[in-house]
């Protein structure tokens, strides 16, 4: 943070900035009232603060929303529903004609990307396995909140173990990934027998699917805790945006060494 202030006050000295730009670099939160935004969670962990939309108002999503647009190329919030979504596309785009707002049915997810940014995207995949069909949303919440962090995700849905040949026939595409996303309710045994057949890190999402004593998720939630396959954490139940989010951290962190070993090279070379 010492070297971000020196170097945006020199900037602003020699005159390459304006004050409200070098405000905009060092202001540490934004306090609008009804909430306290944090601008610089992208500067110290890589990605932007994100919304969660469930249980805030319309009005108090759009103000945090557009505030936001303030700070950074990207904004994403999760839990928004189709009400919402519709009043924030209906008021965004009125502010904002040139720009372009998105929403994701399937996963309620609403965002909006600068058209001005270009995403460079991390180097390898993620894979996102469901177990079935009515997991999709939690699945496609990690994978869409993966991709919007830069990562290429790829999807293999419906390969849950009632069928285990189905999950067998996409193992070399799974195995092939740098980090896995496995999302399963009923007994939540995917993600054991997935970490059973590969070598990558896997994040496990328990899902509230299922009949009677699946009692809302909790009985993948424990499968998943006490998997005997090595390598595996588990985030909490129908939480997509986690998973996508630890994938990505996962892939920043093999970005970077990436990046390291090159300029070591060079400099030995």
């Amino acid at each position: 943070m010492n070297e971000i202030i020196k170097e945006t006050l020199e900037k602003l000295k020699e005159g390459h900035i304006s004050v409200e730009e070098a405000y905009q670099t060092l202001i540490t939160y934004d306090d609008i009232g009804y909430a306290t935004l944090d601008v610089q969670r992208e500067k110290r962990k890589g990605f932007p603060e994100i919304i969660f939309g469930e249980g805030k108002c319309k009005e108090h999503l759009l103000g945090i929303f557009e505030r936001l647009m303030k700070f950074h190329k990207k904004v994403l919030a999760t839990r928004v529903d189709q009400e919402k979504a519709a009043y924030l596309a209906a008021n965004l785009q009125e502010r904002y004609p040139e720009e372009s707002f998105h929403y994701h049915d399937d996963c309620k997810i609403f965002y909006w990307v600068s058209q001005d940014h270009i995403e460079v995207k991390k180097p390898g995949y993620i894979a996102v396995v469901s177990a079935g069909t009515s997991d999709c949303p939690v699945a496609e919440e990690a994978a869409v909140t993966a991709e919007l962090l830069g990562c290429e995700v790829k999807r293999i849905y419906d390969v849950g173990v009632a069928g285990i040949h189905r999950l067998f026939d996409k193992i070399d595409i799974i195995e092939h990934s740098r980090a896995i996303i496995v999302v399963a309710g009923m007994e939540g045994a995917l993600a054991s027998v997935v970490g059973g057949l590969v070598s990558k890190p896997i994040i496990a999402v328990p899902t509230s699917i299922g009949y009677g004593a699946n009692f809302q998720g909790l009985s993948a939630l424990l499968t998943m805790l006490n998997s005997c396959a090595s390598g595996i954490s588990v985030v909490n139940i129908d939480n997509g945006f986690g998973a996508g989010y630890y994938a990505a951290a996962i892939m920043s962190v093999i970005e970077q060494s990436i990046a390291d070993a090159m300029k070591l090279g060079r400099e030995e070379g």
